[in-house]
């Protein structure tokens, strides 16, 4: 029997693509690779990553495709209704970065409020106290209000992270969510959560109406002196707002990892802000967390095989 034929569109850990080529036919070829029209359309299945769009102008070069498996968690780049209404079953790997996106936030936090520096000579006794004076950090993360804007998956994490470090956590959310879940955040109204957030951790999904739901009505109720950290998705924030307010505000500060576009052009109004750093959408990039990513293969050969996936999307999933 001739082996069913995937695609890889992106970068795979090796360990879990060795195990799909040894079940399958898998070829590593970019969606802009003049291969790709002709591998597609005799492709079943197709693995993907960030950039890879999967859509119905896709999907139509595409009669044999049966799985397409997003290698992370959010699938802002697949069209779940047009791969359902082709009877097309869309995989992902909820989880399996949560704990670096989580890392990096504590990271982000402590980079932020408590400077450090080493050192890579002798100094003399007046240049070592002038060093210590300008590391003197204004705050600790103790006693701080931790908020955190989408209490899911990763966010629910952060939230025990800010209990841990003693900050007073809340949240906003469109969900109910349980006590046991909130890890002992409190809920409050988005406004409330603005003016109170000593720093401001975005965790929220894809949908539509997240769209720049930190613009300028969100950052004039925000603090002189905040912290912003995003690791969600690059449109929730309002790239023009948001360096008005770091340039109205030098004690604030932003860590963004994620953009909108990506990668961010010449035009982003970021560039240059002492009180922002961009990172290169790099919070869940650990070399566990790719491999973890990867295994989607196990749920793209399940449904190559006629089995159950563990982990399936429909066009009503929320992308987290």
């Amino acid at each position: 029997m001739p082996r069913p034929l995937v695609i890889q569109t992106e970068d795979l850990d090796p360990q879990p693509a060795a195990w799909l080529a040894e079940r399958c036919e898998l070829v590593r070829c970019p969606a802009d690779d003049p291969r790709f029209p002709a591998l597609l359309a005799r492709a079943e299945g197709l693995i993907v990553r960030t950039y890879t769009r999967v859509d119905d102008a896709m999907l139509t070069g595409a009669p044999r495709l049966r799985v397409v498996g997003r290698a992370g968690v959010g699938v802002d780049n697949i069209d779940v209704a047009a791969c359902s209404a082709r009877g097309v079953i869309v995989v992902n790997m909820p989880g399996a970065n949560t704990r670096a996106v989580v890392e990096f936030v504590a990271a982000a936090m402590l980079d932020s409020l408590r400077p450090r520096a080493t050192l890579d000579r002798p100094l003399p006794p007046d240049e070592w106290n002038r060093l210590r004076k300008s590391l003197e950090a204004e705050r600790e993360l103790a006693g701080l209000t931790l908020g955190i804007l989408g209490l899911g998956r990763i966010g629910s994490q952060v939230a025990r992270l800010g209990a841990a470090l003693d900050m007073r956590v809340l949240y906003h959310d469109l969900r109910e969510i349980a006590p046991p879940d909130r890890h002992g955040a409190q809920p409050v109204p988005l406004d409330d959560l603005l003016a109170a957030a000593d720093v401001l951790s975005v965790h929220v999904d894809a949908r539509p109406s997240n769209r720049a739901l930190l613009g300028p009505p969100a950052f004039a109720r925000t603090k002189p002196d905040a912290l912003l950290i995003n690791t969600s998705r690059g449109f929730v924030v309002d790239a023009v707002a948001c360096a008005a307010f770091l340039r109205a505000n030098p004690r604030a500060a932003a860590v963004l990892d994620v953009f909108d576009p990506e990668p961010p052009g010449s035009s982003c109004p970021l560039w240059g802000l002492p009180n922002a750093r961009l990172t290169p959408h790099v919070a869940g990039a650990t070399r566990h967390a790719k491999r973890e990513m990867s295994w989607v293969v196990r749920d793209v050969w399940r449904v190559l095989t006629g089995e159950a996936p563990e982990h399936t999307l429909t066009p009503d999933s929320p992308s987290c």
